[in-house]
């Protein structure tokens, strides 16, 4: 049985993402955590993930977030590294 038998492709949430965990830790394998800062790393990252047919984590780090917003995009208050993280979560998700 493979892990697409066991949850959907695309993005997971709850439960799923602990199934994938104990998936990748009964198989012996780690899952990357892949830290983006463009629409470019996304969608390479994915593209990897789809050709090597393996899951991973799209992360944001602070100031990667802030730099997917936009460097024009004030960081006062965390302002652009929360919208960079809510723009790019969107991207992954379409």
């Amino acid at each position: 049985m493979g892990l697409l038998d066991i949850v959907p492709a695309g993005v997971i949430t709850g439960d799923n993402v602990r199934k994938v965990f104990a998936y990748a830790s009964e198989h012996g394998f780690a899952i990357p955590a892949i830290n983006c800062t463009s629409s470019s790393t996304v969608n390479a990252a994915l593209e990897a993930a789809r050709d090597a047919k393996s899951p991973i984590i799209i992360q944001f780090s602070n100031g990667g977030a802030a730099y997917y917003a936009g460097k024009g995009i004030s960081n006062k208050n965390e302002a652009a590294a929360i919208l960079g993280a809510v723009a790019g979560a969107h991207h992954v998700r379409a």
